[in-house]
Parts: C-alpha cells; structure tokens; sequence
C-alpha cells in the first residue's frame, strides 16, 4: 500500500505529467481556439491599458498559461497592426513549464521569452493576460465533520480523511470547502509586482461569483468527464477559481481589483459583436454565420458567456480598465 498523498500534492504531480507528455487542446477547447476575435479584443485592451499607463517606451506583455500560443499571436497581430507605438514597446513574455507546449508557443509566437514563472520576469511596467491558468493550479479539500475539520488525501485511488485544524473558512457540517494557494499566492505576486512597478492583470477562467462549499474537482480525458483519480497523468485536473477571495488578495496587496464579471459581460463591452460584423462583412453566408456563431459561443449565457468570470488587477492610480464600466 503506498502512502497516502496530499489532494494538492496529487494534483500538482498529475498535471505536470499530463502537461509534459499530452496535447491538453486534444480533450478541450479554449476562448482563443474558438475564434481570433478572443485574442484580438485583448489585445485591443492591452493596447488601451498601455496608453493608460502613460505609453511607456518599454513595457512587459506576459501570459500566464499560453496554450498553444493562440491568444498572443492574436493579439499582437491586431496590435501590430492599430497600435504600433504599442508594439514597438512590447517585451514578449511566456509564463510556460512544460517543453511540448513552449515548442508550439515558439512556433506561433516567435519574438516569445519564456518564463517558468511570475519571479522570472524582467523588471518594468508589464500587461499580464492569463485565460484559463488559474482552474490548473492544484487545490487542498477541507471538509468540516461534526468533530471539527479533516483534509482530503488520496489514497490507492479513493479519497481518505485526516483530522486537520480549521483552515480558515466557513462551512456547514458536511459541505467541503477548497483553497488553492499557488493561485492566492500569484494574485498576491502579481498585485504587489502592478503596485511597485506599474502595470494591470487580467485573468479569465471559470468559478462562481461569490466564494461558495463544493467538490469541483474534475478532470477531462479524451474530451470527456473522468474519475480525477484514475490513471493520474492522463487527464487533466482542473477546480473551480474562488474569484471573490482573489480579488480581496490582490487589494490586500494595495492594487485596485475588478471583477468578477461574466466573460460575455466583457467581451460585449469590448466590441465582440461588432468586431465579428466587420469580420463577416463581404464574406460568403456561411463563412459570416460561423463568425456570429462564434461570437455566440464566447458571450452567450447558454454558453461560456456566464460560466467564465474575468478578473482585473492594476496600479492605483490607473483608471478603470476597458470591459470593467457600464
């Protein structure tokens, strides 16, 4: 019988396994791979967020969590083509582990550095993007029983519990409650790097408005739900973003905090629809129906329009950022 393994400590192992040996786009789908118009539009909010920053000469854009490189060739194609005082400043910034997806971020985005994380980056103003980097991050599961609380291990397969001390949190007998710490602790990096350094965040994933008990582990293998603990490295694990208490960290830290605000909130605001009329327009019947159907797909409720959140992180002194006001 092999020893019993921390949730956090499984979940940490299992996705660098799955991250190093599989192509993780092969059992989901992403914003940027559904359509261009993700990528461009923050893009288009980057480039807003640089002029709000008082266009600096040389400024970071990083992206936490890259994927194939979709999203940030996207953007900077837009960029290059509508902001070029914005792009002649940038300094390309990858925040990636894993080798199998730095070559195909590579291949993609070919003026990229990479970075194994937030502390390898450069001093100086940065415009971080993270879509869908946050829910990979490995959680700890706490549950409060009539005698106090106990912390999920997994065990040949099957969860255990062990008595722990409170973590923290506030639960009913029985409900579950999650902490992520590698996520609370790179809000709080970031926060404090915007603050000290000048510089804005935005993070897209998905997870309820408001900090809420539940199990929401769960892992996709072969495009389709699967046991998270069967055949560890062979799925990806992913958890719900606790957004709420995210944003309380990062002003915690002294930044100003946006969010959380439904995805197709945002990108409605950003000028989705009207970015997919210009893209269709001239274009073949079929072709511009896809376009709007992608559009749809992005913002609309039934969708992942209220399933993903999206999260802003700036200096203090910066104003509001796009997507974020009435």
């Amino acid at each position: 019988m092999s020893n019993p393994l921390r949730l956090d400590h499984y979940m940490a192992r299992a996705n660098g396994a799955y991250y190093a040996t599989h192509d993780p786009f092969a059992d989901f789908v992403t914003s940027p791979e559904i359509s261009q118009m993700f990528g461009e539009l923050l893009g288009a909010w980057a480039a807003n967020c640089w002029q709000a920053m008082g266009s600096p000469g040389r400024v970071i854009l990083a992206e936490a969590g890259p994927g194939r490189g979709t999203l940030m060739a996207d953007a900077l194609r837009l960029i290059a083509r509508l902001a070029p005082g914005f792009a002649a400043a940038i300094e390309v910034w990858l925040i990636e582990t894993s080798p199998l997806l730095r070559t195909e971020q590579a291949r993609r985005v070919p003026r990229a550095r990479f970075a194994d994380d937030l502390g390898q980056l450069p001093v100086g103003p940065m415009i971080l993007l993270g879509n869908e980097f946050l829910d990979a991050l490995p959680i700890r599961q706490f549950r409060r029983t009539g005698a106090g609380w106990a912390e999920r291990f997994v065990l040949d397969a099957a969860f255990i519990e062990i008595a722990c001390e409170n973590p923290g949190r506030d639960a009913q007998i029985g409900e579950i409650v999650e902490i992520c710490e590698p996520a609370e602790a790179f809000v709080s990096a970031v926060a404090q790097r915007v603050v000290a350094q000048n510089g804005v965040a935005l993070l897209i994933d998905y997870g309820p408005m408001q900090s809420a008990a539940g199990d929401s582990l769960q892992a996709l293998r072969g495009g389709k739900p699967a046991d998270p603990l069967i055949d560890p490295g062979q799925a990806d694990l992913t958890a719900h973003v606790d957004f709420a208490r995210l944003v309380q960290l990062a002003q915690n830290a002294g930044a100003l905090a946006y969010g959380p605000l439904a995805q197709g909130s945002f990108l409605s605001r950003l000028g989705l629809y009207q970015r997919a009329q210009v893209l269709a327009r001239g274009k073949e019947p079929k072709l511009a129906m896809k376009l709007i159907h992608e559009a749809n797909r992005l913002a609309d409720p039934t969708t992942m329009g209220s399933l993903f959140k999206v999260m802003a992180i700036a200096h203090p002194v910066l104003p509001m950022p796009a997507g974020f006001g009435a």
